[in-house]
């Protein structure tokens, strides 16, 4: 953001008190204080940057944003997407080991800024084992040499879970007072195979993605840049939606409580960062955030009253980028407030300071 404390004020007024954030665990590993010319992921979210850009002094700028949380009481979740650059730094982390040392290069300079205290977790990959966030699982890119998407793994698939277990291995030998996972999406396999490894599970939950929402409107994710798939859901998103919403958000509802009861059979808490309607949207003509903030809702009050969840998003769009999601403080205020007064599971875990 252009002005981190303006952003993080704004954020303390809509009643948030947890941020997940981007710790590029590669590039501290391949230099913590240089400069690293990252490349798109696309042109038409408005998340990160939409064309090339420089990162400078990436470990002190994270460890002034980390004290900036914490002079506000704001909990911060560490995770990565492990964002292209062009020295392709990805590639150094070419074992679970290497994955390790790359966080433990990150949290060694947490906490030698004594900063530690404020991290809430740590996510050691967004949504693994996707090939777009995690290449390093497969040793190539997200696209084969033809331009063809390479397929994604499972995380229960014994690969994905070998370097699960190797690099948290490592990471919770040196920091045992941290929690760690890695995000998952999507979500709907028995996840106890990863438990062992896991102190939480966090899926990100979407109408958008868990039902046939997407199929029924022509998303395909393909149209990275160009707004065609954006013009798709102007004009037939909430149209889709508002023809049948009970049974749009009873199967929201029902993925809630499959994760509830899944978390609940390994006794793990869950955290969502990522949710509950639609995937990608933004600010533009004909995209009203009407219906979106109302799916929204029904998510967060779902989760909120399940007791199973220690830190719940209201949705993906939390940030002043997404002006019009940002702008109703009172909504976020109403949210903000369910939250903080619901049940907390009740096993013993790192995130909820009971182990």
């Amino acid at each position: 953001y252009e002005d981190l404390d303006v952003a993080l004020d704004q954020l303390l007024e809509r009643g948030y008190d947890a941020i997940r954030i981007d710790a590029f665990p590669h590039l501290v590993l391949a230099d913590p204080e240089g400069s690293h010319e990252l490349l798109p992921v696309w042109a038409v979210n408005d998340w990160g940057a939409p064309m090339r850009c420089r990162v400078r002094r990436i470990l002190p700028e994270l460890i002034a944003c980390i004290a900036a949380c914490g002079e506000r009481g704001i909990a911060v979740g560490l995770s990565s997407w492990f964002r292209r650059d062009t020295a392709e730094s990805w590639r150094l982390l070419c074992t679970p080991q290497r994955l390790a040392a790359a966080w433990l290069a990150v949290l060694d300079g947490i906490r030698d800024a004594g900063l530690l205290e404020h991290i809430l977790y740590v996510d050691l990959c967004n949504e693994w084992p996707l090939p777009n966030w995690a290449p390093f699982l497969y040793g190539q890119d997200e696209y084969d040499p033809q331009g063809k998407q390479i397929p994604s793994m499972d995380w229960q698939d014994a690969r994905s879970l070998q370097w699960i277990a190797g690099a948290s291995s490592v990471v919770r030998a040196a920091y045992p007072q941290l929690a760690l996972t890695t995000s998952i999406h999507p979500w709907g396999a028995d996840p106890a195979p990863a438990a062992p490894h896991c102190d939480c599970f966090e899926p990100h939950l979407w109408i958008a993605t868990g039902t046939d929402f997407y199929q029924r409107l022509g998303w395909t994710f393909q149209h990275k840049w160009d707004n065609s798939e954006f013009e798709v859901v102007a004009c037939h998103g909430e149209a889709l939606y508002r023809a049948d919403p009970e049974h749009w958000l009873g199967q929201l509802r029902h993925m809630i409580d499959d994760a509830a009861t899944s978390a609940a059979r390994c006794q793990r808490p869950l955290i969502t960062t990522e949710c509950w309607g639609i995937v990608d949207y933004k600010d533009g003509p004909m995209l009203d955030w009407g219906w979106v903030k109302e799916m929204c809702a029904v998510g967060t009050r779902h989760a909120a009253a399940s007791g199973a969840w220690a830190a719940i998003a209201t949705s993906n769009f939390c940030g002043p980028q997404f002006v019009g999601m940002w702008r109703d403080i009172a909504w976020h205020r109403e949210l903000t407030d369910l939250i903080k007064a619901s049940p907390l599971p009740p096993w013993p875990s790192l995130l909820t300071g009971q182990a």
